[in-house]
Protein backbone atom coordinates (compact mmCIF):
# COMPACT_ATOMS: atom_id res chain seq x y z
CA UNK A 1 0.00 0.00 0.00
CA UNK A 2 1.28 3.68 -1.01
CA UNK A 3 1.58 5.86 2.26
CA UNK A 4 -0.95 8.42 1.76
CA UNK A 5 -2.54 11.66 4.03
CA UNK A 6 -5.45 13.79 4.51
CA UNK A 7 -7.90 15.93 6.61
CA UNK A 8 -10.71 15.14 8.07
CA UNK A 9 -13.25 17.70 8.98
CA UNK A 10 -16.95 18.18 9.90
CA UNK A 11 -19.10 20.12 11.05
CA UNK A 12 -18.70 23.83 9.66
CA UNK A 13 -22.05 25.51 10.01
CA UNK A 14 -20.81 28.46 7.51
CA UNK A 15 -23.66 30.86 6.98
CA UNK A 16 -24.80 30.85 11.03
CA UNK A 17 -25.47 34.22 12.46
CA UNK A 18 -25.87 32.89 15.84
CA UNK A 19 -27.90 34.79 18.35
CA UNK A 20 -28.70 36.66 15.31
CA UNK A 21 -25.08 38.63 15.13
CA UNK A 22 -23.31 39.37 12.00
CA UNK A 23 -20.53 38.81 13.88
CA UNK A 24 -20.90 35.03 14.47
CA UNK A 25 -21.72 34.37 10.73
CA UNK A 26 -17.83 36.05 10.09
CA UNK A 27 -16.55 33.93 12.91
CA UNK A 28 -17.75 30.50 11.12
CA UNK A 29 -16.15 32.01 7.82
CA UNK A 30 -13.04 32.60 9.70
CA UNK A 31 -12.78 29.71 11.38
CA UNK A 32 -13.49 27.39 7.74
CA UNK A 33 -10.69 30.07 6.55
CA UNK A 34 -8.14 28.80 9.21
CA UNK A 35 -9.18 25.30 8.34
CA UNK A 36 -8.55 26.01 4.91
CA UNK A 37 -4.81 27.89 5.23
CA UNK A 38 -3.79 25.16 7.67
CA UNK A 39 -5.17 22.05 4.89
CA UNK A 40 -2.84 24.02 2.53
CA UNK A 41 -0.01 24.07 4.81
CA UNK A 42 0.14 20.00 4.96
CA UNK A 43 -0.29 19.61 1.81
CA UNK A 44 -2.35 16.03 2.28
CA UNK A 45 -3.79 14.34 -0.86
CA UNK A 46 -7.13 15.27 -0.08
CA UNK A 47 -9.75 16.39 2.40
CA UNK A 48 -12.68 14.96 3.48
CA UNK A 49 -15.35 17.09 4.57
CA UNK A 50 -18.39 14.43 6.60
CA UNK A 51 -21.56 16.96 6.83
CA UNK A 52 -22.79 20.76 7.71
CA UNK A 53 -20.77 22.32 5.26
CA UNK A 54 -23.49 25.19 5.48
CA UNK A 55 -25.97 25.83 8.65
CA UNK A 56 -29.13 25.91 6.15
CA UNK A 57 -29.89 23.83 2.99
CA UNK A 58 -30.09 27.35 1.11
CA UNK A 59 -27.10 29.03 1.71
CA UNK A 60 -27.00 32.97 1.21
CA UNK A 61 -25.18 34.48 -1.56
CA UNK A 62 -22.50 35.82 1.23
CA UNK A 63 -22.04 32.68 2.65
CA UNK A 64 -21.84 31.03 -0.74
CA UNK A 65 -18.75 33.60 -1.77
CA UNK A 66 -17.13 32.30 1.69
CA UNK A 67 -17.24 28.66 0.42
CA UNK A 68 -16.20 28.97 -2.75
CA UNK A 69 -13.35 31.20 -1.77
CA UNK A 70 -12.30 28.27 0.11
CA UNK A 71 -13.05 25.34 -1.79
CA UNK A 72 -11.25 27.66 -4.96
CA UNK A 73 -8.05 27.88 -2.90
CA UNK A 74 -7.74 24.18 -2.05
CA UNK A 75 -8.47 23.73 -5.89
CA UNK A 76 -5.64 25.34 -6.98
CA UNK A 77 -3.12 23.69 -4.63
CA UNK A 78 -4.44 20.77 -5.61
CA UNK A 79 -6.25 19.59 -3.09
CA UNK A 80 -9.10 17.71 -4.12
CA UNK A 81 -12.54 18.02 -1.12
CA UNK A 82 -14.35 15.01 -0.69
CA UNK A 83 -18.46 15.21 1.16
CA UNK A 84 -20.99 14.57 2.24
CA UNK A 85 -24.49 16.44 3.07
CA UNK A 86 -25.11 17.11 6.60
CA UNK A 87 -28.31 17.11 8.97
CA UNK A 88 -28.54 20.84 8.16
CA UNK A 89 -27.19 21.20 4.47
CA UNK A 90 -29.03 18.15 3.19
CA UNK A 91 -31.44 17.80 0.38
CA UNK A 92 -34.77 19.77 1.30
CA UNK A 93 -36.79 17.71 -1.30
CA UNK A 94 -35.89 16.06 -3.99
CA UNK A 95 -36.76 18.41 -6.62
CA UNK A 96 -34.24 20.82 -5.63
CA UNK A 97 -31.74 18.63 -4.26
CA UNK A 98 -28.91 20.10 -2.11
CA UNK A 99 -26.32 22.92 -2.54
CA UNK A 100 -23.45 20.61 -2.75
CA UNK A 101 -24.68 19.20 -6.32
CA UNK A 102 -23.71 22.86 -7.66
CA UNK A 103 -20.98 23.21 -5.87
CA UNK A 104 -19.50 19.46 -7.67
CA UNK A 105 -20.85 20.44 -10.76
CA UNK A 106 -18.56 23.10 -10.60
CA UNK A 107 -15.73 20.98 -9.77
CA UNK A 108 -14.91 22.95 -5.84
CA UNK A 109 -15.80 19.47 -4.34
CA UNK A 110 -16.36 15.92 -4.65
CA UNK A 111 -20.06 15.50 -3.56
CA UNK A 112 -19.45 11.47 -2.96
CA UNK A 113 -23.44 10.11 -2.98
CA UNK A 114 -24.02 11.93 -6.15
CA UNK A 115 -21.45 10.36 -8.29
CA UNK A 116 -21.44 6.54 -9.44
CA UNK A 117 -21.37 4.42 -7.26
CA UNK A 118 -21.15 6.95 -3.92
CA UNK A 119 -17.16 6.86 -4.27
CA UNK A 120 -13.90 8.73 -5.55
CA UNK A 121 -10.44 6.08 -5.72
CA UNK A 122 -7.04 6.57 -6.91
CA UNK A 123 -4.23 4.61 -7.05
CA UNK A 124 -4.12 4.81 -2.65
CA UNK A 125 -7.11 4.43 -1.63
CA UNK A 126 -11.15 4.08 -1.76
CA UNK A 127 -13.78 6.61 -0.73
CA UNK A 128 -17.90 5.96 -0.31
CA UNK A 129 -20.20 8.48 1.19
CA UNK A 130 -23.46 8.58 2.34
CA UNK A 131 -26.17 11.03 2.13
CA UNK A 132 -27.42 12.22 5.53
CA UNK A 133 -31.28 11.28 6.18
CA UNK A 134 -31.99 13.45 8.81
CA UNK A 135 -34.10 10.59 11.37
CA UNK A 136 -33.53 7.43 12.51
CA UNK A 137 -36.53 6.01 10.55
CA UNK A 138 -35.37 6.98 7.17
CA UNK A 139 -32.11 5.92 7.96
CA UNK A 140 -33.27 1.99 8.85
CA UNK A 141 -35.66 2.33 5.89
CA UNK A 142 -33.15 4.63 3.32
CA UNK A 143 -29.89 3.67 3.84
CA UNK A 144 -29.91 -0.04 2.65
CA UNK A 145 -31.61 0.73 -0.51
CA UNK A 146 -28.82 3.32 -0.78
CA UNK A 147 -26.16 0.44 -0.37
CA UNK A 148 -28.37 -1.68 -2.96
CA UNK A 149 -28.26 1.02 -5.72
CA UNK A 150 -24.22 2.18 -4.90
CA UNK A 151 -22.83 -1.06 -4.59
CA UNK A 152 -20.38 -0.90 -2.12
CA UNK A 153 -16.58 -2.35 -3.53
CA UNK A 154 -13.82 -1.55 -0.94
CA UNK A 155 -10.40 -3.22 -1.77
CA UNK A 156 -8.00 -5.18 0.42
CA UNK A 157 -5.26 -3.38 -1.70
CA UNK A 158 -5.87 0.42 -1.19
CA UNK A 159 -6.98 1.94 2.38
CA UNK A 160 -11.01 2.14 2.37
CA UNK A 161 -12.64 5.40 3.79
CA UNK A 162 -16.15 5.31 4.62
CA UNK A 163 -17.88 8.90 5.31
CA UNK A 164 -21.21 9.64 7.04
CA UNK A 165 -22.62 12.45 8.73
CA UNK A 166 -24.77 10.83 12.03
CA UNK A 167 -24.84 9.80 15.45
CA UNK A 168 -24.33 6.22 15.65
CA UNK A 169 -25.99 3.85 18.63
CA UNK A 170 -22.93 3.13 20.55
CA UNK A 171 -22.40 3.51 24.57
CA UNK A 172 -20.41 6.57 25.60
CA UNK A 173 -21.04 8.24 22.19
CA UNK A 174 -23.73 9.71 21.45
CA UNK A 175 -25.02 13.32 23.87
CA UNK A 176 -27.82 13.00 25.99
CA UNK A 177 -29.82 15.82 23.48
CA UNK A 178 -29.14 14.29 20.13
CA UNK A 179 -30.81 10.95 19.17
CA UNK A 180 -28.86 7.88 17.25
CA UNK A 181 -29.41 7.70 13.74
CA UNK A 182 -28.31 4.46 12.92
CA UNK A 183 -27.18 1.10 14.80
CA UNK A 184 -23.71 -0.10 14.24
CA UNK A 185 -24.95 -2.80 11.91
CA UNK A 186 -26.00 -0.21 9.53
CA UNK A 187 -22.51 0.85 8.85
CA UNK A 188 -20.70 -2.00 6.31
CA UNK A 189 -17.70 -3.54 7.43
CA UNK A 190 -14.20 -3.81 5.30
CA UNK A 191 -12.80 -0.26 5.62
CA UNK A 192 -10.03 1.07 7.94
CA UNK A 193 -11.11 4.73 8.33
CA UNK A 194 -14.84 5.83 8.96
CA UNK A 195 -15.15 9.45 9.06
CA UNK A 196 -17.74 10.58 10.78
CA UNK A 197 -20.12 13.97 11.32
CA UNK A 198 -22.65 15.29 13.71
CA UNK A 199 -21.19 14.46 16.93
CA UNK A 200 -19.12 17.81 17.97
CA UNK A 201 -17.02 16.50 20.46
CA UNK A 202 -13.86 14.78 18.84
CA UNK A 203 -13.61 10.88 18.94
CA UNK A 204 -11.82 8.38 18.16
CA UNK A 205 -11.60 4.06 18.55
CA UNK A 206 -11.75 1.15 17.09
CA UNK A 207 -14.56 -0.05 14.86
CA UNK A 208 -15.33 -3.18 12.88
CA UNK A 209 -12.19 -3.64 10.89
CA UNK A 210 -10.65 0.37 11.03
CA UNK A 211 -11.11 3.39 13.09
CA UNK A 212 -14.10 5.44 13.68
CA UNK A 213 -12.54 9.30 13.99
CA UNK A 214 -15.19 11.95 14.57
CA UNK A 215 -13.52 15.24 14.48
CA UNK A 216 -15.63 17.79 16.14
CA UNK A 217 -17.06 20.84 15.20
CA UNK A 218 -14.96 23.74 14.22
CA UNK A 219 -16.69 26.54 16.18
CA UNK A 220 -19.21 26.72 18.89
CA UNK A 221 -22.26 25.86 17.70
CA UNK A 222 -23.70 25.23 20.86
CA UNK A 223 -22.73 27.35 24.01
CA UNK A 224 -22.03 23.56 24.88
CA UNK A 225 -19.50 23.28 22.17
CA UNK A 226 -17.32 26.17 23.90
CA UNK A 227 -16.05 23.30 26.57
CA UNK A 228 -14.62 21.13 23.65
CA UNK A 229 -10.89 21.21 21.38
CA UNK A 230 -12.18 22.51 18.10
CA UNK A 231 -10.29 21.86 14.97
CA UNK A 232 -9.98 19.04 12.35
CA UNK A 233 -7.88 15.80 12.19
CA UNK A 234 -4.86 15.31 10.07
CA UNK A 235 -4.34 11.64 9.12
CA UNK A 236 -1.69 10.03 8.03
CA UNK A 237 -1.06 6.44 6.55
CA UNK A 238 1.78 4.77 6.32
CA UNK A 239 3.00 1.96 4.07
CA UNK A 240 1.55 -1.05 6.11
CA UNK A 241 -1.94 0.88 6.35
CA UNK A 242 -0.99 2.02 9.94
CA UNK A 243 -3.00 5.10 10.98
CA UNK A 244 -1.65 8.06 12.77
CA UNK A 245 -3.56 10.90 13.47
CA UNK A 246 -3.17 13.96 14.77
CA UNK A 247 -5.97 16.50 16.20
CA UNK A 248 -5.34 20.18 14.44
CA UNK A 249 -6.71 23.07 16.77
CA UNK A 250 -8.12 26.11 15.23
CA UNK A 251 -6.79 29.01 16.75
CA UNK A 252 -9.23 32.09 15.03
CA UNK A 253 -11.96 31.18 17.66
CA UNK A 254 -14.20 34.20 19.48
CA UNK A 255 -14.27 32.45 23.39
CA UNK A 256 -16.78 31.85 25.62
CA UNK A 257 -17.08 32.32 28.83
CA UNK A 258 -19.72 30.39 30.59
CA UNK A 259 -21.56 30.83 34.06
CA UNK A 260 -23.17 28.10 35.77
CA UNK A 261 -24.50 28.78 39.17
CA UNK A 262 -27.33 26.92 41.39
CA UNK A 263 -29.45 30.09 42.80
CA UNK A 264 -32.11 27.26 44.64
CA UNK A 265 -33.94 28.77 46.89
CA UNK A 266 -32.86 32.33 46.10
CA UNK A 267 -35.48 35.04 45.14
CA UNK A 268 -35.54 36.58 41.48
CA UNK A 269 -34.61 39.87 42.78
CA UNK A 270 -31.57 38.41 44.51
CA UNK A 271 -30.36 35.74 41.27
CA UNK A 272 -30.55 39.10 38.83
CA UNK A 273 -27.78 40.60 41.54
CA UNK A 274 -25.52 37.94 41.72
CA UNK A 275 -25.73 36.98 38.31
CA UNK A 276 -25.43 40.65 36.71
CA UNK A 277 -22.24 41.11 39.01
CA UNK A 278 -20.77 37.90 38.17
CA UNK A 279 -20.82 39.04 34.45
CA UNK A 280 -19.42 42.27 35.38
CA UNK A 281 -16.48 40.82 36.71
CA UNK A 282 -15.79 38.68 33.83
CA UNK A 283 -16.31 41.53 31.20
CA UNK A 284 -14.11 41.33 28.43
CA UNK A 285 -13.31 42.54 24.60
CA UNK A 286 -15.15 40.34 22.34
CA UNK A 287 -16.24 37.66 23.99
CA UNK A 288 -19.78 35.96 24.40
CA UNK A 289 -20.99 35.34 28.01
CA UNK A 290 -23.51 32.76 28.68
CA UNK A 291 -24.60 32.85 32.16
CA UNK A 292 -26.42 29.64 33.14
CA UNK A 293 -29.44 30.08 35.74
CA UNK A 294 -29.98 26.91 37.21
CA UNK A 295 -31.62 25.69 40.17
CA UNK A 296 -35.27 25.53 41.84
CA UNK A 297 -37.10 28.92 42.82
CA UNK A 298 -38.89 29.51 46.35
CA UNK A 299 -42.61 28.47 46.37
CA UNK A 300 -44.70 31.14 44.14
CA UNK A 301 -41.48 33.06 42.68
CA UNK A 302 -41.67 33.27 38.92
CA UNK A 303 -39.24 32.84 36.02
CA UNK A 304 -40.85 36.23 34.98
CA UNK A 305 -39.66 38.02 37.63
CA UNK A 306 -35.72 37.86 36.80
CA UNK A 307 -34.30 41.18 35.26
CA UNK A 308 -32.92 39.72 32.52
CA UNK A 309 -32.19 42.94 30.79
CA UNK A 310 -30.17 44.11 33.84
CA UNK A 311 -28.44 40.60 33.36
CA UNK A 312 -27.31 41.34 29.78
CA UNK A 313 -26.41 44.61 30.20
CA UNK A 314 -23.95 43.89 32.88
CA UNK A 315 -21.33 43.73 30.55
CA UNK A 316 -20.16 46.77 28.28
CA UNK A 317 -16.95 45.24 26.58
CA UNK A 318 -18.59 41.84 25.75
CA UNK A 319 -19.82 41.26 22.12
CA UNK A 320 -23.05 39.52 23.84
CA UNK A 321 -24.26 38.47 27.68
CA UNK A 322 -26.64 35.21 26.52
CA UNK A 323 -28.52 34.01 30.02
CA UNK A 324 -30.03 30.58 30.03
CA UNK A 325 -32.42 30.37 32.19
CA UNK A 326 -32.90 26.96 34.00
CA UNK A 327 -34.57 27.75 36.83
CA UNK A 328 -37.56 25.43 38.00
CA UNK A 329 -40.38 27.12 39.48
CA UNK A 330 -42.05 25.09 42.72
CA UNK A 331 -43.77 21.71 41.43
CA UNK A 332 -47.73 21.67 41.23
CA UNK A 333 -48.74 20.59 44.44
CA UNK A 334 -48.95 16.71 45.03
CA UNK A 335 -52.81 16.66 45.92
CA UNK A 336 -53.57 19.17 42.56
CA UNK A 337 -51.61 16.20 40.55
CA UNK A 338 -53.58 13.36 42.91
CA UNK A 339 -57.09 14.73 42.26
CA UNK A 340 -56.19 15.04 38.13
CA UNK A 341 -54.80 11.44 37.99
CA UNK A 342 -56.85 10.06 40.99
CA UNK A 343 -60.38 9.64 38.93
CA UNK A 344 -61.63 6.85 38.22
CA UNK A 345 -63.64 7.22 34.89
CA UNK A 346 -61.62 9.60 33.33
CA UNK A 347 -59.06 7.93 30.22
CA UNK A 348 -55.11 8.93 30.29
CA UNK A 349 -55.38 11.51 27.06
CA UNK A 350 -58.68 13.54 29.16
CA UNK A 351 -55.89 13.43 32.75
CA UNK A 352 -53.34 14.41 30.91
CA UNK A 353 -55.22 17.60 28.95
CA UNK A 354 -56.33 18.61 32.28
CA UNK A 355 -52.84 17.93 33.78
CA UNK A 356 -51.32 20.48 30.52
CA UNK A 357 -54.33 22.93 31.48
CA UNK A 358 -53.90 23.22 34.77
CA UNK A 359 -49.84 24.31 33.90
CA UNK A 360 -50.54 26.34 31.28
CA UNK A 361 -53.38 28.15 32.46
CA UNK A 362 -50.92 30.15 34.87
CA UNK A 363 -49.28 31.65 31.99
CA UNK A 364 -51.93 31.97 29.15
CA UNK A 365 -55.17 33.38 29.00
CA UNK A 366 -58.01 30.24 29.25
CA UNK A 367 -58.47 30.52 25.71
CA UNK A 368 -54.65 30.08 24.82
CA UNK A 369 -53.81 27.21 27.69
CA UNK A 370 -56.87 25.15 26.35
CA UNK A 371 -55.42 25.29 22.57
CA UNK A 372 -51.80 24.75 24.03
CA UNK A 373 -53.27 21.80 26.09
CA UNK A 374 -54.90 19.55 23.08
CA UNK A 375 -51.88 20.25 21.32
CA UNK A 376 -49.71 18.65 23.83
CA UNK A 377 -52.28 15.83 24.05
CA UNK A 378 -52.33 15.37 20.45
CA UNK A 379 -48.54 15.10 19.61
CA UNK A 380 -48.16 12.33 22.74
CA UNK A 381 -49.10 9.80 20.51
CA UNK A 382 -46.34 10.54 17.44
CA UNK A 383 -43.88 11.93 19.60
CA UNK A 384 -43.64 7.98 21.59
CA UNK A 385 -43.99 6.04 17.78
CA UNK A 386 -41.03 9.00 16.63
CA UNK A 387 -43.31 9.51 13.91
CA UNK A 388 -41.69 13.46 13.14
CA UNK A 389 -43.66 13.99 9.79
CA UNK A 390 -46.96 13.87 12.14
CA UNK A 391 -45.50 15.97 14.87
CA UNK A 392 -43.96 18.39 12.35
CA UNK A 393 -47.45 18.54 10.88
CA UNK A 394 -49.22 18.78 13.98
CA UNK A 395 -47.57 22.40 14.68
CA UNK A 396 -47.29 23.32 11.44
CA UNK A 397 -51.16 23.08 11.53
CA UNK A 398 -50.95 25.03 14.82
CA UNK A 399 -48.99 27.61 13.88
CA UNK A 400 -51.01 28.10 10.70
CA UNK A 401 -54.08 28.14 12.28
CA UNK A 402 -54.41 31.99 12.07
Amino acid sequence: MKPLSFVHAADVHLGYTQYGLEARREDFNRAFLEVVDKTIELKPDFMIIAGDIFHHARPSNATLEAAIKGFRRLQESGIPVLAVDGSHDSAPNLITGTILIPLDAAGLLHYLPHHKGACWRNERCYVYGVPNFRSRRKTEEQLPLFYEKNKLSSDPTLFNIFVFHMALDLPNLTPPQMEAEAPPELIPDGFNYYAGGHIHKPAKFRFKSGVLVYSGSIESVHYDDAKLDKGFCYVQVNEKGEVKSKNIKLESLRRFLILEDDYSGLTPTKITEIAARRVEEIDEEGVIIVPVLKGVLPTQASRGDLDVARIRNAATRALLVHPIIRLKETEMPEEVIQSIFEGELKDLKTKAFEYFLHIFSERYSPDEAEQIARLSVEIIDPLTRKDEDKVRAVLEEYLNAD
